[in-house]
């Protein structure tokens, strides 16, 4: 499990001060937490974790010596400076169920030759005690044909009573469509070489 060091960020400095300083912003919220801890992490680390982890991921978030197990909630890029601006985290504890979400990883598409890969979900949304909870689904779509489609409901994660799906088990999360040419346009090209 990565481990990211935080700092508690005094609210009398300006978010947009700290992020020219090199830092990303944050909240840590949970359950049994007195109240939300404002954080600031340098944006270097924040960068080099976000290369392993990203929403949905749990680490321990280490502030000012104290660590806590904690699951990334949410990332606010601002996406004209190509940045992380700001970053929540919630608290676990153990015997709580939280909810979260888990990527969906496509694996094995290069092997799809007949067809269009068309994928309509990113992301399943879950609750589950920490414990349970994934970050990551990935589905081989490598076996797959032309007219076929993966649900949410066909996924292993989906019989896993430790974890509740929230995302509709019909959702359809992957499909292979048939390519169509376009014939008018084809037969319009005969028409005209031949006159």
């Amino acid at each position: 499990m990565n481990t990211l060091k935080a700092e508690k960020r005094s609210m009398d400095i300006k978010a947009k001060k700290l992020r020219r300083e090199g830092f990303v912003t944050g909240n840590v919220f949970g359950k049994k937490l007195a109240e939300s801890i404002p954080v600031k992490i340098e944006k270097s680390a924040i960068e080099k974790l976000l290369k392993t982890s990203h929403k949905g991921s749990q680490i321990m978030l280490d502030i000012d010596g104290e660590s806590y197990q904690v699951l990334i909630k949410d990332v606010e890029y601002n996406p004209l400076k190509g940045q992380v601006d700001e970053i929540d985290f919630q608290a676990l504890v153990s015997d709580e169920k939280v909810h979260s979400v888990a990527e969906i990883e496509l694996v094995d598409h290069e092997k799809v030759v007949y067809g269009v890969l068309e994928q309509f979900l990113e992301e399943i949304q879950l609750r589950a005690l920490p414990a349970a909870l994934v970050d990551k689904v990935e589905i081989n779509v490598g076996e797959l044909k032309v007219g076929e489609s993966i649900k949410v409901k066909d996924l292993p994660i989906y019989q896993n009573k430790d974890i509740d799906i929230l995302t509709d088990p019909e959702a359809t999360i992957v499909t292979i469509q048939e390519v169509h040419n376009a014939p008018e346009a084809d037969e319009e090209a005969e028409e005209s070489t031949e006159a």
